[in-house]
């Protein structure tokens, strides 16, 4: 598989009005570009996401066939390989960390792929959760360059619900004492554990828990499952996490000065794009989906049926998810 490297984007001007010193943006490729500079595939990451999870969504044989394809995986500013609260120097790291939006990272990744790859068109840009508010969002701002688009389990907006529970996790993190505004010098753990504890029991549906079917990830009770979340977290820096909570509670397709509105946004996009939400997806209803769609001038909504609410579509998490996405890349690259 490929190798990290920085992407050195240099003082970047953000949405918000602030400036992200010394910008760095990781990313990591997988196969070769062509002669046309047109074999691309855009595959950011999503919320506790790296380049290494994603890598489970493509390869050599499969839909995404890297011995075909181009694929890109630019890592999202705040996850801690790229610019973050836990890697920046002060005064922009930990709680000193600006606000990044979707926009300051699609416009950076646009600027990788242009300038530093040489990529003109990106035969499809698909991501799940964060990664799908990513490419909406890059489809919108760069409608010539993506001649199909997929995200799954994510929307174009954070919606006023999913915005209450972001708040939710958030506070559990930010009660912790030790977590001292964000200026902690020891990791605020009980902080950490909360905050998994709560974002679990949004990830997965109702159904989920009650017909056991976290039995099928090899946990024996919910209690197994909720401690196996307070591990992963652990491994988190919590600013990191806050500030990607930023960025999502301030994503909005309609926000860039170059749309009017939220529904000029959604217009602008021409590639063209199957929308797959899940059924049972508490963060990112298919009622939101349809909206969105209803919007777009090439759009299919195709709703994926599953359990397993948000976590149906994370990398080789369900398998049954895995085959169905598997035959919507091959259907969007055909």
């Amino acid at each position: 598989m490929g190798a990290g490297i920085d992407f050195h984007a240099g003082d970047l001007e953000l949405q918000c009005g602030q400036t992200l010193f010394d910008a760095r943006l990781h990313y990591v490729t997988y196969g070769k570009l062509n002669e046309s500079g047109d074999n691309a595939v855009l595959f950011p990451t999503y919320y506790t996401g790296t380049h290494s999870s994603n890598e489970a969504y493509f390869g050599p044989g499969r839909a995404i066939d890297t011995d075909k394809y181009f694929v890109v995986v630019p890592n999202m500013f705040g996850n801690g390989l790229s610019s973050s609260p836990s890697n920046c120097p002060d005064p922009q790291s930990a709680a000193g960390f600006p606000v990044v939006s979707i926009y300051d990272n699609v416009e950076c990744q646009h600027r990788l792929l242009t300038a530093e790859l040489g990529v003109k068109r990106i035969r499809l840009a698909a991501g799940w959760s964060m990664a799908a508010i990513q490419v909406y969002h890059f489809a919108a701002l760069y409608p010539d360059m993506v001649d199909s688009l997929l995200p799954f389990c994510g929307s174009a907006r954070c919606s006023p619900h999913n915005d209450v529970f972001l708040q939710g996790v958030a506070a559990a993190l930010k009660a912790d004492s030790g977590y001292c505004a964000g200026r902690y010098t020891t990791p605020p753990v009980g902080g950490l554990k909360a905050f998994a504890r709560v974002y679990c029991g949004w990830a997965y549906s109702q159904a989920f828990f009650r017909d056991h079917l976290y039995r099928d990830l090899g946990f024996t009770d919910v209690e197994s499952l909720l401690q196996d979340w307070e591990q992963d977290h652990l491994h988190w820096d919590a600013n990191d996490l806050l500030a990607k909570i930023a960025t999502w509670r301030s994503a909005d397709i309609g926000s860039h000065s170059r749309f009017a509105s939220f529904e000029a946004a959604m217009k602008a996009i021409t590639a063209r794009t199957i929308v797959m939400p899940c059924r049972t997806d508490l963060y990112f209803p298919p009622a939101d989906s349809a909206i969105e769609v209803e919007l777009m001038n090439n759009a299919e909504l195709r709703v994926i049926e599953s359990d397993w609410g948000h976590c149906c579509a994370s990398p080789g998490r369900n398998p049954e998810t895995m085959r169905m996405l598997e035959d919507v890349f091959s259907e969007l690259l055909g």
